[in-house]
């Protein structure tokens, strides 16, 4: 089991990055929390988490934090939440935002996340509620509270309209989505764009 894998960042896409380290290329699935954490540098330490499907081959989870890491796997520990589902609720809600949903009870936004109906979303709230009040917050800022650092253009609409299609999207719903955010949203930053989308899709 690893713990963490440090290198350097061989390809980055919102929602996956490719590390090398010695000479080897780790594909790790990531969240929007952690694309936004690690975009723009050369190298990194990603802590990572292996979730093992049944009749498939391991899937590697990475995170820029110990307490993103720490919510996904209490996340994947809920019946009925799998990995891609946990990465989807880390990637709509940042780590603070996400602590305050479930420890305040609030499963009106929490089943928002694709894959969540009202009885899961009631069933991760009863089941972490009081764990995840132990969890340390990350400092992570919601949407509202950052601001745009880069101008619209092409490249952020594919690489939004790649991030949601690997998430399990559909193809035109996304495009017409990512479009709409765009239009209303011109300054937003491509992690930005996703998570106003997997909110709205």
């Amino acid at each position: 089991m690893y713990d963490y894998i440090n290198g350097k960042i061989a390809e980055l896409l919102p929602a996956a990055v490719i590390i090398d380290n010695g000479g080897i290329g780790y594909f790790i699935n990531i969240s929007l929390q952690t694309y936004s954490a690690i975009e723009g540098r050369e190298e990194v330490r990603i802590y990572v988490q292996q979730y093992m499907v049944r009749d498939e081959l391991p899937v590697m989870y990475g995170f820029a934090t110990q307490a993103e890491r720490e919510i996904f796997r209490m996340l994947v520990n809920v019946s009925g939440v799998g990995g891609n589902t946990a990465r989807m609720i880390l990637s709509t809600f940042s780590v603070a935002e996400l602590r305050d949903i479930i420890s305040s009870g609030n499963s009106v936004s929490l089943k928002r996340v694709k894959g969540l109906g009202m009885k899961t979303s009631e069933k991760i709230i009863v089941e972490l509620r009081d764990k995840i009040l132990n969890v340390e917050t990350d400092g992570t800022a919601s949407i509202g509270e950052r601001t745009a650092a880069s101008a619209v253009d092409h490249e952020i609409y594919e690489e939004a309209l790649t991030a949601l299609t690997m998430l399990g999207f559909a193809r035109t719903a996304s495009d017409k989505a990512v479009k709409h955010i765009l239009a209303d949203h011109p300054d937003a930053k491509v992690e930005e764009v996703i998570r106003y989308a997997l909110k709205n899709l």
